[in-house]
Order: structure tokens, then sequence, then C-alpha cells
């Protein structure tokens, strides 16, 4: 009967005390992780307007893809939007919508899809350029061949972005 009970409370400890571990490493890091994805955040804002202040709005108005929303004093706002590629939750960017409601740049915060193929939907830059000056979602898309799905994925993510800019463009702007 001993034989049969050690290995199972050995192994009880041991998972216990890899919890511990392991919740003790999250409490230890996750403070210079936020920190670090506000960094990357912000300097992905840059990158879309240049040097300026941002004010982050604390709403995702009802779109559990958009992460972030990002308004300029000067009425620019950036959305960040996460969508399915070929990999889920692949596509990880910030659409830059201008002050008339047009997309006016894309920036990827990061990409998860496979590198030589859904990759391309960031390497290259006419594929992005596609979604430029596009007001409205539905925009008709020249997909890239050998990464339909990353197509289609950051379609998705452009229109999301559209979609809740123009249905709460007042809310956002104004500071909701």
């Amino acid at each position: 009967m001993k034989n049969n009970v050690m290995p199972s409370i050995v192994l009880t400890v041991i998972c216990i005390a890899a919890s511990l571990l392991l919740v003790f490493v999250h409490e230890l890091t996750k403070e210079n992780i936020a920190e670090q994805k506000r960094i990357r955040f912000n300097s992905s804002v840059e990158s879309l307007f240049g040097k300026t202040e941002s004010r982050l709005l604390d709403d995702n108005f009802g779109e559990d893809s958009v992460q972030a929303i990002a308004v300029t004093p000067d009425g620019k706002t950036a959305v960040q939007v996460i969508a399915d590629g070929y990999s889920k939750d692949g596509i990880n960017i910030l659409v830059g919508i201008d002050e008339k409601g047009s997309v006016s740049g894309i920036e990827f915060v990061s990409l998860g899809e496979t590198p030589g193929l859904g990759s391309k939907v960031r390497d290259i830059t006419d594929f992005r350029e596609q979604f430029y000056g596009a007001s409205e979602t539905g925009v008709q898309l020249d997909s890239i061949s050998g990464a339909t799905f990353s197509s289609k994925g950051m379609k998705s993510a452009v229109d999301t972005a559209l979609k809740v800019y123009t249905e709460n463009k007042e809310e956002i702007l104004n500071g909701k």
C-alpha cells in the first residue's frame, strides 16, 4: 500500500511547488511585460503619426478583437486590432485613421504568421497600401498568392478598425 501512495504524494508535492513557482514568476514579471507592451504600442503610434501626444481610451466598444484605441490632439486615431490569419490571433496591427476618417497607415505590433508566406502581408508594401484611403468596410482586396488566410485576416482587422471608428466616432474623438 505504501508503495502505491508514495509516488502520488511526491507528484502532488512537485505539482504544488511548480505552481507556486509559476505564480511567483508571473507576479515578478507582469509589470515589466505591461511596460514593454505600452512602449511597443507607443512606438507603433509614433510610426503612424510621427512624434505626438496621444490619449489612450479604455473602451473597445464591444469588439473583443480591439485591444486599444489612441487619439491624438489633432483628431488622428490609432486602433489596435488582433485578428486571425493562418494562425489564431496571428495578426496584431495598429490601423491609423486620419481626421477625415480614412485609413492613413498600418503598423504591425506583432505578426505570428508563417515566415515567408503569411509574413508577406507585412513585407509587401503594395499590399498594405491598398487599404490606405479606405473610409468604409468592404475594401476590395488583392490577396497575396500563398497567403490567402493572412490577407483575409488583414482585411478583417482593417474592417474592424473602420467599423469601430465610424460607429463610435464622436465618443472616440471626444474622449469617452
